[in-house]
């Protein structure tokens, strides 16, 4: 159900991708841009039915002067007819009278010809700037024994010749293009048709008009051809750009247009079909697990569409668009990599990378199934197992030792949780003493590794509860208890002096706060670019006067728990307004980051005391960061958006902490109003010495800057992870290499050490 569910997704974002590259000029520079690929994939000569006869240099240089007497056309016309042309077309402006006389010589040619002859008409503007078109049409002479075509051509928005239209209207009247006059089709006025610049220019017969004119020339070459006259010397200017061609004269690109209507009338498709086909060649492409499957796939779809394309151009003569399959195909490959590197990352932090195993995370995280107990093993004699075995073999005997384990486990699966344990789920209607007869039997084997037997030395801890975590962390400390006592099995209870400690050390917060002992630290945030510290994380401190130092994991979980988070965050929020105000007043233009938990989201109460305060504060809300996980926004989605888009639209800063912790990164990164991401500790202690953690890294921040958020790197304790992530772009990174979160005053005091010889100062 949930590839499905990732596959229709997928899709989906495909779909929307396709429809915004049909609208917009994004699809309309790609399909340009692959314009010539799609022509050069089908490279043919052109067949020779019409030839072009040039007013080339040679030409030019033999005449003499421009215009041409037109004498020399009466000429040429006379030479083409009993050479045995099958058309003759003029490119050539013939609309101004001239001598008289040579427009008497021209006019008798035409009236020899028999209707043979086509002249130019076409429209221009009257004056540079005004709209108001002027048609030119041949000399009134010449017309009653010639056909009139159009001779237009107009380029596209980008300055290309793609289309040629069968007819336009001019004096009122339809006429057909030359190209259409040549190949005796017709069409509606103003109809286009794309050019088929498949056909090699170099390829169209060409006979010079100077040849033509001197009676130099084989008439085999006219025989039975169409013969298109126009000019192609350069200082003629008649050119135009035309798509994968180049700069072609006007006459070889009318040429071009005849050569594609004698093959047959194209067209131009709709994007529906090429839609509808990528998306089925798309399918492999979203249901594959693998990267180097899914480039595969994409590739082999490019591959398919393209000759599907092709064929349909080149066969049927149907101009599908290439680049939105192409583009569609693009977007589910990336959407397809971005899946299967969010699930290698969520499957790194769920397995233990010595054994393959389940970790202690993924027993934790595991679906919300009945559970009746937690079997905690503990190995007792692991470190002598591992001062005596390679770290291959060590890793093996963990491997056996599960592969029995199995047999007891009421699902199947043994997590690894720690070096030296392992848990499992345990079915509560075995019989206690049964299991534990069972286990016994289990773990007292030696087991094979290397081609020697290893005795393994065992306890195990076993405990039930309401809920998985607490079974775990019940059975942990049975089997520590088990190990103390020298005893095989020990079960385990609530611990309820520690509940009770817990509800007293809730009672003790608000008085704790009110007297001082809770107090608000700063850890920097060091900017990789400048070098210098710019932003610092809030976090809260309790210095108690009888138990000490209480560590945050411990009170902060207890806070929510018993609904005193509200007022403890509420603290620390004034009291970051208050610092920031010191710092601004101080010259330190900095912001201040706050962690949010996941209840005060969905608390329209702790939202509107938020407002308020920032309204009485001297401070802007942009000096604000409120980082959130993202467990925050899993029970109550679309509570938790609207709040935080909320906090966006006050000019609060939003982050997300631990990213890559969570369920459904690539969901809520998509989803959540974020300025800010935050690469969780256990993925970049390790990245400058694993090639997989540094790939994760890389691909979160490649992703992340591509969405326009900044990044911050958590957990940075030594000098070669700075400079790793510096390499990799990174904008910001936070740990004990820059500071230890530090009081506010001692925060301040150590601003100018650390913008001046950062990143070597490290407060203890």
């Amino acid at each position: 159900m949930r590839t499905r569910l990732r596959i229709w997704l997928i899709m989906l974002a495909a779909v929307l991708a396709g429809a915004l590259m049909m609208t917009g000029t994004v699809g309309g520079r790609f399909e340009r841009g692959l314009e010539p690929l799609r022509f050069a994939a089908n490279g043919h000569d052109a067949s020779g039915r019409v030839v072009v006869v040039e007013l080339d240099a040679a030409s030019m240089a033999a005449v003499g002067r421009w215009p041409w007497p037109r004498r020399h056309y009466a000429r040429a016309i006379d030479r083409l007819r009993r050479a045995g042309a099958a058309s003759i077309v003029f490119d050539v402006d013939l609309s101004a009278r001239s001598d008289p006389q040579d427009d008497a010589i021209l006019a008798g040619a035409l009236a020899r010809s028999g209707g043979l002859v086509a002249l130019p008409t076409f429209s221009q503007q009257a004056q540079t700037g005004e709209a108001r078109l002027i048609d030119s049409l041949p000399a009134a002479a010449f017309r009653p024994h010639a056909a009139l075509a159009s001779v237009s051509i107009q380029p596209d928005v980008d300055g290309l010749v793609r289309d040629m239209p069968l007819a336009t209207t001019t004096a009122a009247t339809p006429r057909p293009t030359l190209s259409a006059y040549i190949a005796s089709r017709s069409g509606t006025a103003d109809a286009t048709y794309p050019i088929d610049f498949s056909i090699r220019p170099d390829s169209v017969p060409r006979l010079s008009f100077a040849a033509l004119a001197s009676g130099r020339f084989n008439p085999a070459l006219i025989r039975d051809r169409n013969v298109l006259i126009g000019a192609t010397a350069i200082e003629m200017g008649d050119r135009y750009a035309a798509t994968y061609a180049g700069v072609l004269p006007g006459v070889v690109i009318q040429a071009l247009a005849a050569e594609t209507l004698l093959a047959g009338v194209p067209v131009r498709g709709g994007p529906v079909a090429v839609l509808m086909l990528a998306l089925v060649l798309a399918l492999p492409i979203a249901r594959a697990r693998r990267w180097v499957t899914a480039v595969a796939a994409f590739a082999g779809a490019t591959a398919l569409l393209a000759a599907a394309v092709l064929i349909a151009q080149h066969r049927f003569l149907v101009h599908y668009p290439l680049g939105i399959g192409i583009g569609m195909l693009t977007v589910v490959l990336m959407l397809s990599l971005a899946q299967i590197v969010s699930h290698r990352f969520r499957e790194e932090q769920l397995t233990d990378s010595a054994t393959a195993l389940p970790n202690e995370r993924a027993l934790l995280e595991r679906a919300a199934a009945p559970i009746g107990a937690i079997g905690v093993v503990q190995l007792t004699n692991y470190n002598g197992l591992a001062a005596i075995l390679t770290p291959i073999d060590l890793a093996q005997a963990i491997v056996r030792i599960t592969e029995r384990l199995r047999l007891a486990s009421a699902d199947g699966v043994v997590y690894r949780v720690r070096s030296d344990r392992l848990a499992f789920a345990l079915s509560s209607e075995q019989p206690e003493e049964d299991l534990v007869a069972g286990l016994r039997a289990i773990l007292i084997e030696p087991v094979e590794v290397a081609g020697r037997k290893i005795d393994v030395a065992a306890v195990i801890g076993t405990a039930t509860g309401a809920t998985i975590a607490e079974c775990f962390s019940t059975a942990a400390v049975a089997a520590d208890e088990a190990t103390a006592a020298n005893e095989f099995w020990h079960g385990g209870i609530t611990n309820r002096d520690a509940l009770e400690r817990s509800v007293s050390l809730m009672g003790e917060l608000d008085d704790a706060i009110a007297a001082g002992h809770v107090s608000v630290h700063y850890q920097p945030k060091l900017h990789l670019s400048t070098g210098r510290v710019r932003s610092a994380e809030a976090l809260v401190r309790w210095h108690h006067p009888t138990r000490g130092f209480i560590a945050p994991d411990v009170f902060i979980p207890l806070a929510e728990q018993a609904d005193r988070i509200v007022s403890l965050t509420l603290y620390v929020l004034q009291t970051v307004l208050a610092d920031i105000t010191r710092w601004r007043r101080e010259g330190h233009d900095l912001t201040a980051a706050i962690n949010i938990s996941a209840k005060l989201l969905s608390n329209a109460a702790f939202n509107a005391q938020v407002d308020r305060m920032l309204d009485a504060a001297a401070v802007p809300p942009t000096a604000l960061i409120f980082e959130v996980t993202e467990s925050a926004a899993m029970s109550d989605p679309d509570r938790a958006i609207a709040t935080l888009n909320g906090y966006r639209a006050r000019g609060i800063a939003v982050s997300m902490d631990d990213y890559g912790t969570g369920r459904s990164t690539l969901t809520y990164l998509r989803n959540l109003p974020l300025n800010e991401l935050k690469i969780d500790r256990s993925f970049v202690q390790h990245a400058r010495t694993r090639p997989q953690d540094a790939l994760l890294v890389k691909s979160t921040l490649d992703l992340a800057h591509q969405m326009q958020l900044t990044v911050v790197a958590e957990g940075v304790e030594d000098a070669a992870t700075l400079e790793f992530l510096r390499g990799l772009g990174c904008d910001y990174v936070q740990g004990y290499h820059v500071s230890r979160p530090v009081p506010v005053d001692t925060f301040l005091a150590s601003l100018a050490t650390w913008n001046g010889e950062a990143p070597k100062a490290a407060a203890g």
